[in-house]
């Protein structure tokens, strides 16, 4: 019993202290962090700035409003068909929860039918659903392959994603050149054979035809 009120007294001082700052606006509140910057929120350059902001951030995040599981139903076929299905190169930006910092880079997505597939404008849409949050791309990663798994069941899915990270690059050890890659594999993608033809193609220089 210690250690559950141990757990549970700051989360209550946390959600007060948010109670205390329900009285004010958004744009408030970012124009309290420019004067706490040190800026003058008052000056021509940044009078529109908490509006443009807050704007900024409610696009940024608008993945919290949106379904994934409804835009991958609102597009499902029937098919006669068991071979790999790869949408790769799929432009990604997301915030890092850490640091409200961008990360950016490509997905690629493969999964292997069992009946049913999903239109391919979709998982473009999946993909900007999870990154239109607060992310860390681990979890991200994760987020899109059971996604798939869940709305068709297939044989399979495998996700890859190769991102930077300015919180990397801008801050902290400022490596310029890093880069991360995570990955997903579910079902028949957890098999050498599967997973190793997926990155293979994934690899592939485009062709640049349709």
């Amino acid at each position: 019993m210690a250690q559950a009120m141990a757990v549970t007294k700051p989360v209550r001082r946390a959600a007060e202290a948010v109670d205390g700052l329900s009285e004010f606006s958004t744009q408030e509140l970012y124009r309290e962090i420019l004067n706490r910057l040190g800026e003058d929120a008052t000056r021509d350059g940044l009078l529109a700035t908490p509006g443009r902001v807050e704007k900024s951030m409610a696009f940024l995040t608008k993945g919290y409003d949106q379904n994934p599981t409804q835009i991958l139903r609102g597009a499902m076929f029937d098919v006669d068909y068991d071979e790999m299905v790869i949408v790769k190169d799929i432009e990604m930006f997301s915030l890092c929860e850490h640091h409200m910092l961008p990360f950016f880079g490509k997905v690629h997505v493969a999964y292997i039918p069992n009946g049913k597939v999903i239109g391919l404008s979709k998982i473009p849409r999946l993909v900007e659903v999870f990154a239109r949050r607060l992310q860390v791309q681990e979890r991200m990663t994760r987020q899109i392959a059971d996604a798939i798994q869940e709305a068709i069941e297939p044989q399979g899915v495998g996700v890859v994603i190769e991102a930077r990270h300015l919180c990397m690059m801008m801050r902290g050890i400022e490596k310029q050149n890093s880069s991360t890659v995570t990955s997903a594999m579910v079902g028949c993608f957890r098999q050498k054979e599967t997973r190793t033809e997926f990155l293979s193609l994934v690899r592939q220089p485009g062709t640049g035809t349709l």
